[in-house]
């Protein structure tokens, strides 16, 4: 039986870098490193010469940077997912890169399994976010005015409110169904829900809106 492997594109400017994290995908049978690229520019060629699944993407890049190459490989049609790669002390690339439409965040030292599982994650819908990096991001926009009400809250049912609360604390859509008790295709009802009652784009949108209106 033929099993349908995940293609990533690896796009730091870093040889060591890349290497590492091939070494860490390629020893899933499920996952495939299909390219690299040292810069954004090549980065955007490379995927639209090769179609990737995943594009795992470093933010400080010469020539283009992460986000510059996430809006563009997200303009073209049939995108690939984009699993951006951050540091602490780059809050604004942060919410660049959430401007951008990037399907996640991870930190540049993230553990080999976190790895894994945020490929296998973002190809499925998930957003995988790395919780310092929600952090950052909270702190962020929570610096700018107290705690909110919104009354589009009102809207939810007691689950959506749950699992809402779920989504602030960074969670994956099998970690809400397993502390619910629900499945995971009813967990993503659940949050396309949420997003649509509430406006929100996608799920670092809803994580942040959870803390802002005192959800966590």
């Amino acid at each position: 039986m033929t099993t349908t492997r995940t293609r990533v594109l690896l796009a730091d400017d870093q040889t060591l870098v890349r290497s590492g994290f091939r070494l860490m995908l390629e020893q899933q049978p499920d996952i495939e490193v299909c390219g690299e690229a040292a810069d954004g520019r090549a980065a955007v060629l490379l995927a639209a010469k090769l179609g990737p699944d995943v594009v795992l993407m470093d933010i400080r890049m010469p020539v283009l940077d992460g986000i510059g190459a996430t809006r563009q490989l997200l303009a073209a049609p049939g995108p690939p997912r984009v699993l951006v790669l951050t540091t602490f002390d780059v809050d604004d690339y942060v919410i660049g890169a959430l401007r951008a439409g990037a399907s996640g965040y991870l930190l540049k030292d993230v553990e080999p399994e976190d790895l894994v599982r945020a490929v296998r994650d973002v190809v499925t819908g998930d957003m995988p976010l790395a919780r310092p990096v929600l952090d950052r991001l909270v702190d962020t926009f929570l610096s700018a005015g107290a705690v909110l009400r919104d009354p589009r809250l009102d809207q939810l049912s007691p689950r959506e409110r749950e699992v809402l609360r779920l989504l602030g604390e960074a969670l994956s859509n099998a970690e809400i169904g397993a502390r619910l008790y629900l499945s995971v295709p009813t967990v993503k009802t659940h949050v396309a829900g949420i997003l649509a009652k509430l406006d929100l784009r996608d799920r670092v949108q809803a994580a942040v809106y959870a803390h802002r209106h005192g959800l966590v």
